[in-house]
C-alpha cells in the first residue's frame, strides 16, 4: 500500500510535465494572460467562495505602522485581538481570531504552512519585518478552505510576496520612535527581462528597550527572490532569514506590582549575598531562521494549470535563565547533593542554563487548477516532514563556581534531551460550479493523515522516559453556496475539521500530570449577507463553531512558554460579525466592525493540582465561558484626506470586552475590557523620479493603562491560606510614537 502510494503521488507530480511536453509550444495566446495565472500559490478565496475573510492589500501593509508585527498589522480587522509581551508590538506577539488561540490557526506564507509542527504556533518575532515582503495578506475565519498541510482550526492566514516587480526600482526606510525604537530597512527590485528574469532583495534591522524590563529586541531579516518567467512557465527560488535576540518577557507581571511598576519583568531576577536585587543580563530568547522555497508553476493552457512548491525550514535557538533555588536531581546531577567551593553540601542552588532546540522542516506541495466559465477545480497534494530536537545544558551553579566540569555534563545529556518526528501528508479537491451567472456550489474535500513520535528524556529529568508514536487520520469536508444579486450577496457553508494535540500537550499526558487527551474536532456554520456599491459596502456573518474534544488551556504557561491544554466535552463559539465601510465625502472614509459572540463550554470541570494531598481536585462549574474570549470586540476608523494629494489622517479605536484568564468565569482571575485609540498622519510627495514619504503614528493616543492578556495558576495547599494563585499579566505601553521616512525610487 505504501508502494502504490508514492507511485501514485509521483505520477501526480509528473503528470503535468508530460502534459505540457506534449502541449504546442508554439501556441498563440495572450502573455499577460498566462502571467495572471501563474502570479502565486497562495491559497486565496475569491468573492464567490462561501468563506468569511478580508483582505489588507500592500499600500496598507506598508503604511500600517512601522514596529508592528503581524498580530498588531491585524489588529483593526473583525475578530482579532492582539497584544504583545513587551508592550509595544516588537518581540514576542500573539493574536487571537473570533477567541481561537495561536496554535488553532494556520499561517502560510506562499502556500507553505509556517505553524511550528509540534507546537503549532507560529513565533512572529522569528520572522520579522514581513510587511516589507508581502504583497497581501487574507484572513478567513472559521475553518475556511483547505490549505496545504494542516487544515486550519478556527481561522487561516494566507500571506503571499510578489511574483514579479511592475518596475526596477527601490525603497529606503527608517523609522524611529518610543523605547528606544529603530528599524531600517532597504529594498530592491528588477522588472521583467526580455529574457524573462526578474529579483527582489530587501533587509530590516529592529532595535528597541521594550516598555517593560527586559523588553529589548535586537533582530534583523533578509529577503531575496530570484525567478524567471517565460510565456507559460515561472520558476522562482526564495530565501527568507529571521533571526532575533529578545529579552524573555513571558512570565507575565503580578496584578499587585502592576499596581505600582508596570515595567517590572521578574526574568533574571536574583539577590546577592547582602540582599541586593540584580538582574541578569542574558535572560534571552534567541533563535535563528531560513526558509528556502523553490516554486514551478506551468500553464498547460488557457485554463488548466500546475503549481509545485518545494520548501526546506531551518531553525535552531535557545531560551537562557537564571533561576534561584533548583534543585540539583532536577538537572541531572551526579548527587542530589552536591558539594560546594565551600564544603558544604547543598541541595539547591542559583543556577544559569540553556533550553536548546534545532528543527529542519522539509515540505513539498503540488496542485493542479482548472478553472472555466462555469467551473473552477483545484486538486492538491503535500508531504511534510519534521525533525526537532530538544535538548538543556548546564552553564553555571553559584555553589559549584565556574571550574565545575559542566561541558562534560553536558556532553552526557545529563539533563535532558529529546526529539520530535512528525509526518504530515494530506490531499485535497476543491470546486466552484456555477450553474447559474448567480449562483455558486462550492465543496471542499480534505484528507489528512498525521504521524508524530517522541523520544527520550523530559526535562527536570523525569524517571518517565517519553516513548510515544501516534497516528491520526483525519477527514475534513465542507461545503457551501453563494448567491449574487447585483450589489447583494448571500453565502452559506458547513465544515467539519480536526486538530491533533501539540508537543507540550502530549509530554504531560506521557508524565501522567493530567488526564489523556485525545485530538479535537469542530464543525462550523457560516451563514452571512454583503453588500457592496461604489460608496458603501456592509455585510453581516452569523457564525457557530461546535467543539468535540476541545482542547482548552489550565492559563498556566509551561517554562518554555507554551500553553498547558485539557480536553472538554463540548464547547461552542457562536456569534455575529458585523463589517462596514462607508466613503462618505470625496476625502472621508469611515469603516468599522463589531462582533458579539458567546463563547461556552457546556459542562466544565477543573482539575486543580492538590498540593496537601497529592493529585487534583475536580471543581465542576457547569457551563461558563472559555478564557481569553471576549463577548464584544469592535472598532472604528475615520480617514480624512486633508486636500487632494495631500496629507490623511487617520484615527481609529480599538474595544475589547472583559477576558477571563481561566474556564472558571471568576471575575477574580479576569482583566477587564479596554479601549485603545491610535493616530497617524500620512503623506507622500512624488517627483519625476522618485517619491518621499512621510508617517507620524501615535499609538495608545488616550493614554489607557490597560493589560492585554495574561494567564493564571491555581493550587490546593491547605491551611490558613488553602489557595495558592499566581498570576501573570502583559501590561501594554502607555502613549508612544514613532516617525516613518521613506525613499521610494
Amino acid at each position: 500500500m505504501k508502494r502504490q502510494g508514492i507511485a501514485t503521488a509521483i505520477l501526480f507530480l509528473a503528470a503535468p510535465a508530460v502534459v505540457a511536453t506534449a502541449q504546442n509550444a508554439a501556441q498563440s495566446q495572450d502573455e499577460s494572460a498566462w502571467h495572471e495565472r501563474l502570479d502565486s500559490v497562495v491559497v486565496r478565496t475569491t468573492a464567490h467562495t462561501p468563506v468569511t475573510h478580508s483582505e489588507i492589500h500592500q499600500q496598507a501593509l506598508r503604511g500600517a505602522l512601522p514596529s508592528g508585527s503581524m498580530p498588531q498589522t491585524l489588529q483593526l480587522l473583525p475578530s482579532v485581538v492582539s497584544y504583545n509581551e513587551g508592550g509595544t508590538g516588537l518581540g514576542n506577539s500573539a493574536m487571537t481570531i473570533r477567541g481561537v488561540k495561536g496554535s488553532q490557526i494556520n499561517v502560510t506564507l506562499n502556500g507553505v504552512t509556517l505553524n511550528d509542527a509540534e507546537s503549532q504556533e507560529v513565533f512572529w518575532v522569528n520572522i520579522p519585518a514581513l510587511t516589507a515582503i508581502l504583497s497581501d495578506v487574507q484572513v478567513q475565519r472559521g475553518l475556511g478552505t483547505s490549505a496545504n498541510g494542516s487544515g486550519a482550526f478556527g481561522a487561516s492566514i494566507n500571506m503571499g510576496t510578489k511574483l514579479f516587480p511592475d518596475r526596477n526600482g527601490g525603497r529606503i526606510s527608517y523609522s524611529s520612535g518610543s523605547f528606544g525604537t529603530q528599524l531600517l530597512s532597504l529594498s530592491a527590485e528588477t522588472a521583467l527581462s526580455r529574457s524573462g528574469l526578474y529579483g527582489s532583495v530587501a533587509y530590516s534591522r529592529t532595535t528597541t528597550n521594550g516598555y517593560i524590563r527586559n523588553g529589548h529586541v535586537r533582530s534583523q531579516s533578509a529577503f531575496v527572490l530570484l525567478g524567471w518567467l517565460r510565456g507559460r512557465n515561472s520558476l522562482r527560488a526564495t530565501w527568507l532569514l529571521g533571526s532575533q535576540h529578545s529579552g524573555i518577557t513571558w512570565d507575565g507581571i503580578d496584578p499587585a506590582i502592576v499596581k505600582t511598576d508596570r515595567t517590572y519583568n521578574p526574568s533574571g531576577e536574583y539577590y546577592d549575598d547582602f540582599g541586593n536585587v540584580h538582574y541578569y543580563p542574558r535572560s534571552e530568547d534567541v533563535y535563528r531562521q531560513n526558509h528556502f522555497q523553490l516554486s514551478y508553476s506551468r500553464s498547460l493552457s488557457r485554463s488548466l494549470t500546475w503549481a509545485t512548491t518545494a520548501d526546506y525550514t531551518r531553525g535552531d535557538g535557545y531560551d537562557e535563565y537564571y533561576k534561584t533555588g533548583r534543585k540539583f536531581k532536577d538537572f541531572g546531577y551526579p548527587a542530589a547533593e552536591m558539594t560546594g567551593l565551600d564544603g558544604e553540601t547543598y541541595k539547591k542552588s542559583d543556577m544559569i542554563y540553556r533550553k536548546r532546540m534545532d528543527n529542519d522542516l522539509y515540505a513539498l506541495n503540488s496542485d493542479i487548477r482548472l478553472r472555466t466559465p462555469k467551473l473552477d477545480l483545484t486538486g492538491g497534494i503535500s508531504a511534510a516532514r519534521y525533525l526537532g530536537g530538544h535538548w538543556g545544558e548546564m552553564l553555571w551553579a553559584k555553589v559549584l563556581g565556574y571550574d565545575y566540569d559542566y561541558a562534560a555534563l553536558n556532553e552526557a545529556d545529563a539533563w535532558y534531551r529529546n526529539s520530535g518526528r512528525k509526518t504530515d501528508l494530506s490531499a485535497f479537491a476543491r470546486g466552484e460550479w456555477r450553474p447559474r451567472p448567480w449562483l455558486t456550489a462550492f465543496a471542499d474535500l480534505q484528507y489528512r493523515q498525521v504521524r508524530y513520535s517522541i523520544v527520550g528524556a523530559d526535562d527536570k529529568a523525569s524517571s518517565v522516559p517519553m516513548d510515544y508514536h501516534k497516528t491520526w487520520p483525519f477527514f475534513n469536508p465542507r461545503g457551501g453556496v453563494t448567491a449574487t444579486f447585483g450589489a447583494h450577496r448571500l453565502y452559506g457553508s458547513v465544515a467539519l475539521g480536526h486538530r491533533e494535540p501539540g508537543r507540550s500537550d502530549i509530554k504531560e499526558n506521557i508524565k501522567g500530570e493530567m488526564i489523556p487527551i485525545r485530538p479535537e474536532s469542530m464543525v462550523d456554520f457560516e451563514l452571512g449577507y454583503a453588500y457592496s456599491s461604489q460608496s458603501l459596502s456592509a455585510s453581516v456573518t452569523a457564525y457557530a463553531m461546535e467543539y468535540t474534544d476541545m482542547l482548552l488551556e489550565t492559563g498556566k504557561l509551561s517554562s518554555s512558554g507554551y500553553a498547558i491544554k485539557e480536553n472538554v466535552a463540548r464547547g461552542w463559539r457562536r456569534g455575529l460579525e458585523f463589517v462596514a465601510a462607508w466613503q462618505a465625502l470625496p476625502r472621508l472614509r469611515l469603516d468599522g466592525n463589531l462582533t458579539l459572540s458567546v463563547n461556552q463550554i457546556r459542562d466544565y470541570t477543573a482539575f486543580v493540582e492538590d498540593w496537601e494531598n497529592g493529585g487534583y481536585r475536580e471543581e465542576n462549574y457547569g457551563q461558563t465561558t472559555m478564557l481569553l474570549s471576549p463577548g464584544c470586540v469592535a472598532m472604528g476608523r475615520v480617514q480624512w484626506e486633508t486636500a487632494t494629494g495631500g496629507p490623511v489622517l487617520s484615527l481609529d479605536g480599538k474595544w475589547v470586552g472583559k477576558q477571563f484568564l481561566d474556564n472558571t468565569g471568576s471575575d477574580e482571575r479576569s482583566i477587564p475590557g479596554y479601549f485603545v485609540a491610535n493616530l497617524s498622519l500620512q503623506q507622500t510627495l512624488r517627483f519625476e523620479h522618485y517619491s518621499l514619504e512621510a508617517g507620524l503614528y501615535v499609538n495608545n493616543l488616550l493614554n489607557r493603562l490597560y493589560c492585554g492578556s495574561g494567564w493564571t495558576y491555581r493550587a490546593w495547599q491547605g491551611g490558613a491560606e488553602p489557595w495558592y494563585t499566581e498570576t501573570g499579566l502583559y501590561p501594554q505601553a502607555p502613549r508612544n510614537w514613532m516617525l516613518r521616512l521613506a525613499l521610494v525610487f
